[in-house]
């Protein structure tokens, strides 16, 4: 057994028979059918309780009176108690409450001797003290009236009138004195009453006997009558009623009229009251319409649907056909609503489901998403054409009817500001479709969804599953076509990978919605593309940069290392091409979302390739075009050639600029930095552009370790320059060699004692020092590559010039091969073995000392010019190779040697 039921709190707290009654407590049933009982005031109301819950019961009360307890009865814990009570009463009819029954308008009339009217009311009585009741408007309480006189009532009609209940409910305010005056006037009323009828019968005595004698005679008149007419004398009577009763519905038929309209207009009043709901809906519906209530529209028709759906008044199908002309206008709405754009998502559903609530014919929820896939494709036409020229005509209407395969006009598109912003047009028109792929497609899909899945309670058409996945399709590749057609002509590198950025964020949204990867591949697809057309875009960018280094030569040489004298252009072509590898491993080599690696495939490999060679290329090209200008620049002066042919090294001396505002170094020296920079380049800048690709998981690039000809075309200009310098060095230096060895007209068939070498001699070994000590002054490196071939082209000279001598004398022979021989010597370290084969065949070419004295003679001769050309050797050998590097580091000291 559990505990028993306890009433603890009701409401309302009194009220007449059958007054909803909410009763709370605790242990009132653990379900309904443990409820068993329940007695209102002692009346058994069972049949109308609702048990709630446990804390929770709900009854109409029944025809009790008075105040009493609340008693509930369960299975559990059986018969329960009542913390609180309630109070019935029974309501007295009068003209203003509501009523089944006519109730008489007019007053009750007070008849002498006490009697009453024939239709008496209860609700209007004198009152018998004589008092006025106007100053008591506080009542005095009807529960301490219960309290104190129980059942008993204060209504003068009632059986159980008690006094004490009618003085305190209309005279609890009134004085003592005027309580005595009351109950004086109401004995001299009951007084005069008893004496008046006496004193009447005393005085009347005579009359009332006549009156009797009168009764007789008329009975006796009666019964005369009857023997004489018959037994039958009500005809006559009955036909004097009759008229009787006709004068007085003649006289009462305005009354009774009245009346009955007063019923009539009651009883419609009555039932327009009642369906109050019904008649107010028609104005209902546009009134909630206009104020976008769709919701109450629909509950209120589905409510007088359920209510009125088989009615057989006139009046309510009248309504009803009201109603439904009103809905059915509200279905149009409803519809032409689905097809306006833009919605959200959550509004379109609402409408759907109110077209599926009011049974609205097709299928809405699939012409949504038709509609809405028409949208999108029309907003991308019309972003196309916003951002095209205006020679472009399009109707707006049959926008979204343009193919998907019609191909964009891209020269219409201009790459002009538009509306003050600087961004080409094509980049705007991307950046407005990936918004509305952003905006538009996740709605789309997520509304197919919600149709397939059975969230918007209509019926499914599996087969159209198919269409709604080429409606999606569709439209994404559509925006990825317009998209990839924008992109594939000549944009900016910038202006490419803001779009790569736009796309990228437009797809990690799209990735968000759990969509299928048939759809996701494409705009990974061209994302992909993008990538590689970015990484070609970015390259393209940089080799120009690249290319304009030239205009940043300055040829001032900013260090010197075992390459040379090195300018600031090595070093910036290397920040660049870093900035182009950093730039593009941060933006473009770096995976987004589902993206794969960019050089995966062998073919993007190949591009990545061509790209890095087109900067080496670009860097290159630079060089060149250095030098093509210097050597431009060079060729309307031939003070060079002119100095050289009188035999002074005149490549020693700085030119000038036409202003005169800054001294730039020669032609030569412009050559010597170029090939210490492309050396440079070669073994310093390009290993370490290596080891950042390695570093950042750049590709390999060739299995070369060195970057050879073919990627750089560097040793391709590296020899073409170094040819150059030697031409404009050896061809000068070879050409004084021939008037100097004949200068004054003298042949080798001279006898005169030779003392010293000839001037031609003298002169090589001195334009020799002095690329020497240009060669060493910028490029120390590329002393063994210049000297060897610019030695192999005297000696080459001389072995020509040598064998054109027709006649020796002996003179002459010694000093021939004293030349010869000391040159040899000389150039013994920058002599290659042509070189020295041709030194051979310059000395066979002339004849051999006639006797040893010769010999001898010869042998004097070397060793007395070389100890005079001491210093002059000494510059070109090995041993003074440290002098010479403390020399050519200070320019002064070099000129001053």
């Amino acid at each position: 057994m559990g505990p028993p039921p306890v009433v603890t709190g009701i409401s309302p707290k009194e009220g007449p028979p059958g007054t909803r009654v909410i009763m709370r407590g605790e242990f009132l049933g653990t379900k309904a059918q443990d409820f068993i009982g329940l007695t209102i005031c002692g009346c058994n109301c069972l049949l109308s309780a609702e048990w709630k819950s446990s804390n929770k019961i709900i009854a109409r009360s029944g025809p009790c009176k008075g105040r009493g307890d609340i008693i509930v009865t369960t299975q559990s814990g059986g018969q329960g108690t009542s913390t609180v009570q309630f109070r019935g009463y029974h309501e007295t009819i009068g003209p203003m409450k509501e009523s089944a029954v006519w109730v008489e308008e007019a007053p009750m009339q007070n008849l002498g001797w006490g009697r009453r009217a024939l239709s008496p009311t209860n609700y209007q009585q004198e009152d018998p003290l004589g008092l006025s009741v106007e100053g008591n408007d506080k009542k005095f309480p009807e529960d301490e009236l219960i309290e104190l006189f129980g059942d008993g009532s204060g209504d003068l009609t009632n059986e159980k009138f008690h006094p004490g209940w009618f003085l305190l409910q209309h005279h609890h305010a009134t004085t003592l004195e005027d309580l005595k005056a009351g109950l004086a006037y109401l004995r001299r009323k009951v007084h005069s009453q008893k004496e008046g009828q006496l004193s009447f019968l005393k005085a009347n005595v005579g009359a009332v006997m006549e009156q009797l004698d009168t009764i007789m005679s008329l009975k006796d008149q009666f019964e005369a009558d009857m023997k004489s007419y018959g037994s039958d004398p009500t005809e006559k009577l009955e036909t004097a009623i009759r008229q009787s009763m006709s004068e007085a519905n003649k006289l009462f038929n305005d009354v009774l009229a009245r009346r009955d309209r007063a019923d009539a207009t009651r009883n419609a009043l009555a039932v327009m009251q009642r369906y109050k709901f019904l008649f107010c809906m028609p104005i209902n519906i546009e009134r909630n319409i206009k104020r976008g209530n769709y919701d109450l529209v629909i509950n209120d028709y589905a409510r007088v649907k359920n209510l009125f759906k088989n009615t057989e008044i006139d009046v309510f199908k009248k309504i009803l056909e009201e109603i439904d002309s009103r809905i059915n206008n509200f279905k149009v709405l409803l519809r032409t609503k689905l097809q306006e754009m833009p919605f959200s998502l959550e509004e379109r559903k609402k409408i759907i489901r109110n077209l599926v609530n009011l049974d609205a014919e097709g299928d809405p929820a699939w012409d949504a998403i038709v509609s809405h896939a028409n949208y999108l494709e029309k907003s991308i036409s019309n972003t196309i054409h916003e951002y095209s020229d205006g020679d472009i005509k399009i109707n707006c209407e049959d926008a979204n009817k343009i193919s998907k395969s019609t191909p964009i006009n891209i020269k219409h598109l201009r790459s002009q500001k538009n509306n003050g912003d600087s961004s080409p047009r094509q980049i705007l028109c991307v950046e407005a479709i990936c918004d509305i792929v952003v905006e538009q497609l996740p709605d789309l899909w997520r509304l197919g969804q919600s149709y397939f899945t059975g969230q918007l309670h209509v019926t499914v058409d599996v087969e159209k599953q198919s269409h709604f996945k080429s409606l999606v399709l569709s439209n994404m590749q559509y925006a990825m076509g317009t998209m990839k057609n924008m992109c594939s002509h000549d944009v900016e590198a910038r202006w490419l990978l803001h779009i790569l950025r736009c796309v990228r964020q437009m797809y990690a949204s799209l990735i968000h919605l759990d969509l299928p990867s048939e759809a996701l591949d494409i705009f990974g697809s061209f994302i992909l593309d993008l990538r590689i057309h970015c990484l070609r875009a970015l390259f393209k960018q940089g080799a120009y940069n690249i290319k304009a280094l030239r205009k940043r030569e300055t040829w001032q040489i900013e260090y010197l290392n075992e390459d040379g004298g090195i300018t600031r252009l090595p070093n910036l072509f290397e920040e660049i091409v870093l900035a182009i590898l950093r730039h593009a491993r941060e933006t473009v080599i770096v995976c987004g979302p589902r993206e794969g690696p960019l050089f995966n495939n062998s073919a993007h490999q190949i591009i990545y390739r061509k790209v890095i060679r087109k900067l080496f290329t670009s860097f290159s090209k630079c060089l060149h075009k250095l030098f093509d200008d210097n050597d431009d620049d060079d060729d309307d002066d031939d003070e060079t050639s002119v100095s050289q042919l009188i035999g002074s090294p005149s490549g020693y001396k700085n030119k000038t600029n036409k202003n005169n505002k800054h001294q730039r170094p020669t032609r030569e020296q412009c050559l010597l930095i170029s090939l210490s920079n492309i050396r440079y380049t070669l073994n310093i800048v390009l290993p370490r552009i290596g080891d950042y690709l390695k570093e950042q998981g750049y590709p390999e690039l060739s299995t070369a370790v060195r970057w050879n000809s073919d990627w750089t075309k560097l040793e391709m200009l590296d020899n073409k320059v170094l040819c150059a310098y030697v031409d404009r060095r050896g061809d000068p230096l070879v050409g004084t060699i021939e008037p100097s060895m004949y200068l004054g007209g003298l042949e080798w068939v001279f006898d005169t004692e030779p003392t010293h070498l000839k001037p031609y001699a003298q002169e090589i070994l001195t334009n020799l020092i002095a690329v020497h000590a240009e060669v060493r002054r910028v490029a120390p490196a590329l002393l063994q590559r210049i000297l060897s071939n610019i030695t192999e082209t005297i000696a080459e000279e001389l072995a020509r010039l040598m064998s054109c001598v027709r006649q020796f004398r002996p003179a002459g022979i010694i000093q021939a091969r004293t030349d010869i021989i000391l040159l040899r010597n000389a150039l013994q370290t920058y002599s290659t073995s042509r070189a020295r084969s041709l030194f051979e065949e310059a000395l066979d070419a002339i004849p051999q000392p006639m006797n040893k004295e010769d010999h001898m003679r010869i042998e004097a001769l070397l060793s007395k010019v070389a100890s005079c050309m001491r210093l002059q050797l000494s510059c070109l050998t090995n041993e003074v190779t440290e002098n010479i590097r403390y020399l050519t580091a200070d320019p002064e000291r070099v000129t001053t040697v």
